[in-house]
C-alpha cells in the first residue's frame, strides 16, 4: 500500500470522529437550547403550516427561547403564538405564555397538506384561543393553502389534536358560523399546591357564554383536582366533575367523573337533563330526536371512547312515564342511536308534535313552535294537523331501537289505548320504519309497518297494517245514559294500504290513495240506531217505547278506495234481519269534507215511515245531517194531499211494506264479498306517485 493512500482503519477513525463531533455538537445544542435557531424555526414552521408563528412579543426583537429537536421539536418560550388566517380579523388563533409546546416532524409536514394538527403536548401558564369557522366551511384552524380555497365537497375540518394540554388560566373565543355557535369561555386550573398558597379554589373552573342556533347558552364546570384539558393517556386519573349547561329553554346537569375537559374522556356519572322539548335537547348534541311537550329525564352514563352509553331511570314527558337504554356512536358516516325504549304509559298528546299537532300547554307550546319548522297556512276550522316535519333531522343520523310501551293512551274518551305496543324503529339514510308493529286493544290486536321517507322535500308515507278480533263493544267506549245495550257490537277485522306524500301530517292524508277493507263478524248492532237511520218513526216510537234491544248483525262489509285524499265507498254495508243499510258518496282528507249518503233497505212493514236516504255533509269538524228533501217532499206532499179529503188517508205515502227481495240481494252480495275478504285479505298496493312509493309497499 503506497504512502499517498490512507489506510482503511485511517477512514473509519475519520468517520468516527467526524459522528463524533456531531453527536457532541448535537448534545451541546440540546442543553443549550439551539439559540441560534429560533429565528429560523418559527419561519419553517409558519411556512410548513401556511400560518404566521412567533415566538416573541415583539415581532421586531430576537426572540430567546429554548428549542429541542431530538424526537421531535419542543419549544420553551414566554411567548409562543400561532397566527390566525388572512381572512380573519382576530388577533390571532393560538397564544400562549409561559408556555412549553412539542410537535412531531411528520405531524407538521401532514398540517401543512390540510390535515387537522397534532399537538404532543402543551403547557402554558396562559392561554389565549380564537376559534373561527366560516359559513364556507373555512376554519382557523385548518392549516396549510387549502384554508384560503377550501372545497365543499371536502368532509368537515377538524379542531387540533393535542396528546396533552394544561394550562394554568385562559381564554377562549368561538365563531363558528356552521354550527351557529358564538361562545366566549373563561378557564383556570390550579393545583393542589397553588391553592394552599393563592387561596383559589383547588381544580378547574370553567365559564362559558353565548349563543348556539340563536338560543343562549350557558356552561359552568367545575372538578375537584387539576384535570387535563385533552388527554389521550387512558391511564390518566379520574376526577370529579360538576357540570351544568342551559341552551335556550333546555339545561343539563352532571356530577360524576372524567380524565379529560374537551374529549371528556372516561366520563361516568348522573344526569339530569329537562327543557319545552325532546327536539330541544338533541338539537345541541346533534341527535335527532322528535318534537314533544315539556320532558324531564335523569340516569346514569358513561363515555368509553367517542362512544356514549345512557341509562335513563326515569323520563316523564308530559304525564307519560319512560324509561330506556341508549348507545350513541358518532364514528360512522352518519352517526348511529341504538337501544331499547319502555315505559308504563305513553300520551300520544304528548307526542303530538312529532306528528304536527300542537303542544296541548300554552306555555310549552310557544317554547316548542320558536324552535319547530313553521306550519302552512291553512283555513280556519280544519282539525288535522299541520306542522311541517323536520325533515333534515331524520337525514342526520341513523337509528335502531326496540320499543316497548305497556301502555298507549290515544288521547281519545271515545278509544281504548293500545295495551301493549311493540314495534322495532329503524332509521336508516333519512328513512324512519316501524317495523314488526304489534299492538293489543279491544281484546284484538293489531300489526303492519309504517314508513316516513324524509330524503327529498316532501315526505312519502306507507302504511300496511292489519287489526284482527278487536270486539267493538270494548274498543269504543259506548257507555248510554238509558242503560240500553251497546250501540254496536262484534269482532272487527280489515287491513290498509295507503301512500301518501307531503311535508305536513295533513298533506300526507290529503294525498293519500290506496285501499281500505273490513268487516265485522258476529255482531249486534242497535235496533233503534237502525230504525233511526231508515226514518221508521213507528218501530222506532215502540223502541223508545219498550226499550232498545240488540239486533244481530248478519253481514257489514266496508271496502274504500282512495285517491288524493278522496275516500270512496266501493261497498259499503250493513245487513241485520230487520233492515240493510247501504252507504256512498265521499269523504276529503284534502279538503275535509263530508259527503255521504246513507240508505235503508227495510225487510219489514212499518205503518209509518219516512223511508228517505240520510245526507252526512259539511266538514269534520263540522259535520251536517240532513235528509233527502226531494224524495221527502214527495211523500209528504202526497201525504198532506191525501190529508185534505181523509185525515186518515194522510198515513198512507207513509206506510212502507219493505223489500225483502231487495233487502234479501243486498244481504246475499254482503255475505259473498265478506267471504272473499276473509278467504283473501290482501289488497293491491296503491298506485304511487313515484318509484320509491312502489318499491316501499311491496
Amino acid at each position: 500500500m503506497s504512502q499517498g493512500t490512507p489506510s482503511p482503519f485511517r477512514w473509519r477513525l475519520i468517520a468516527s470522529c467526524f459522528f463524533a463531533v456531531i453527536v457532541i455538537g448535537f448534545g451541546v445544542g440540546e442543553s443549550m437550547g439551539w439559540p441560534f435557531l429560533a429565528g429560523p424555526m418559527q419561519r419553517w414552521i409558519g411556512k410548513t403550516i401556511d400560518r404566521r408563528v412567533s415566538f416573541s412579543a415583539d415581532p421586531a426583537a430576537q426572540p430567546v427561547v429554548l428549542i429541542h429537536l431530538l424526537g421531535g421539536i419542543t419549544i420553551k418560550a414566554d411567548h409562543i403564538e400561532i397566527g390566525a388566517p388572512a381572512w380573519s380579523q382576530a388577533p390571532h388563533m393560538l397564544l400562549a405564555r409561559d408556555a412549553q409546546l412539542t410537535l412531531g416532524y411528520g405531524d407538521l409536514i401532514q398540517a401543512g397538506f390540510g390535515a387537522p394538527l397534532r399537538i404532543r403536548e402543551l403547557r402554558a401558564a396562559e392561554l389565549d384561543g380564537h376559534l373561527e369557522r366560516q359559513a364556507d366551511g373555512r376554519a382557523s384552524w385548518q392549516f396549510g393553502p387549502k384554508t384560503e380555497t377550501p372545497d365543499s365537497a371536502a368532509p368537515p375540518t377538524r379542531l387540533p389534536v393535542f396528546g396533552h394540554l394544561m394550562v394554568g388560566t385562559g381564554t377562549v373565543i368561538v365563531r363558528d358560523a356552521v354550527m351557529d355557535l358564538d361562545l366566549d369561555g373563561k378557564f383556570s386550573l390550579t393545583d393542589a399546591s397553588q391553592a394552599s398558597t393563592s387561596g383559589a379554589p383547588n381544580g378547574m373552573q370553567l365559564s362559558a357564554k353565548g349563543v348556539y342556533r340563536k338560543q343562549p347558552m350557558n356552561i359552568e364546570m367545575q372538578t375537584n383536582g387539576v384535570l387535563a384539558v385533552v388527554a389521550e393517556d387512558a391511564s390518566s386519573a379520574a376526577l370529579p366533575v360538576t357540570l351544568n349547561v342551559k341552551s335556550g329553554a333546555a339545561s343539563l346537569s352532571f356530577k360524576g367523573t372524567a380524565t379529560d375537559v374537551l374529549k371528556l374522556t372516561a366520563l361516568k356519572g348522573r344526569f339530569v337533563v329537562q327543557g319545552p322539548s325532546l327536539a330541544a335537547v338533541g338539537d345541541p348534541l346533534r341527535v335527532t330526536l322528535p318534537t314533544t311537550g315539556p320532558f324531564r329525564a335523569e340516569g346514569l352514563i358513561a363515555k368509553q371512547g367517542l362512544v356514549w352509553n345512557a341509562l335513563f331511570d326515569q323520563v316523564s314527558i308530559g304525564s307519560s312515564r319512560l324509561a330506556g337504554a341508549f348507545t350513541f356512536d358518532p364514528r360512522p358516516r352518519l352517526p348511529l342511536l341504538s337501544g331499547r325504549l319502555t315505559g308504563t304509559n305513553l300520551m300520544l298528546a304528548d307526542l303530538g308534535p312529532a306528528v304536527g299537532a300542537p303542544v296541548r300547554k300554552g306555555a310549552a307550546a310557544v317554547a316548542v313552535a320558536a324552535s319547530a319548522p313553521q306550519p302552512t297556512v291553512r283555513r280556519s276550522g280544519q282539525v288535522l294537523p299541520n306542522r311541517e316535519f323536520d325533515l333534515p333531522a331524520l337525514r342526520a343520523m341513523d337509528a335502531n331501537v326496540l320499543i316497548e310501551i305497556d301502555k298507549l293512551d290515544l288521547g281519545s274518551g271515545l278509544l281504548q289505548p293500545l295495551e301493549p305496543l311493540r314495534t322495532h324503529l329503524v332509521l336508516a339514510d333519512g328513512v324512519l320504519t316501524l317495523r314488526e308493529l304489534e299492538a293489543r286493544t279491544g281484546q284484538g290486536s293489531l300489526g303492519g309497518t309504517v314508513q316516513l321517507d324524509g330524503r327529498n322535500a316532501q315526505a312519502l308515507w306507507t302504511a300496511d297494517l292489519r287489526w284482527d278480533g278487536v270486539r267493538l263493544e270494548s274498543w269504543f267506549h259506548q257507555t248510554r245514559s238509558d242503560s240500553g245495550p251497546p250501540y254496536i257490537t262484534g269482532s272487527l277485522n280489515g287491513r290498509a294500504r295507503v301512500a301518501g306524500q307531503g311535508k305536513s301530517t295533513a298533506a300526507i292524508l290529503g294525498s293519500l290513495r290506496g285501499e281500505v277493507r273490513m268487516h265485522v263478524v258476529g255482531g249486534t248492532i242497535s235496533h233503534l240506531a237502525v230504525e233511526a237511520a231508515g226514518l221508521d218513526i213507528a218501530q222506532g216510537l215502540g223502541m223508545l217505547i219498550k226499550g232498545d234491544d240488540a239486533l244481530p248483525i248478519q253481514c257489514t262489509v266496508v271496502d274504500l278506495v282512495a285517491e288524493q285524499g278522496l275516500f270512496r265507498p266501493r261497498v259499503f254495508v250493513l245487513d241485520t234481519a230487520d233492515s240493510t243499510l247501504w252507504v256512498d258518496g265521499n269523504l276529503s282528507l284534502a279538503t275535509e269534507a263530508l259527503d255521504l249518503r246513507v240508505v235503508a233497505t227495510p225487510k219489514d212493514f212499518s205503518p209509518l215511515a219516512l223511508r228517505t236516504p240520510l245526507h252526512v255533509r259539511g266538514t269534520f269538524a263540522n259535520p251536517e245531517i240532513s235528509l233527502d228533501k226531494g224524495k221527502l217532499g214527495t211523500r209528504l206532499g202526497a201525504s198532506a194531499l191525501l190529508g185534505l179529503l181523509n185525515p186518515l188517508a194522510a198515513l198512507i205515502p207513509l206506510i212502507d211494506f219493505g223489500s225483502s227481495e231487495d233487502a234479501q240481494r243486498g244481504g246475499d252480495a254482503c255475505r259473498s264479498l265478506s267471504k272473499r275478504i276473509a278467504a283473501k285479505p290482501t289488497l293491491a298496493a296503491p298506485a304511487p306517485a313515484k318509484r320509491a312509493a312502489a318499491t316501499s309497499l311491496r
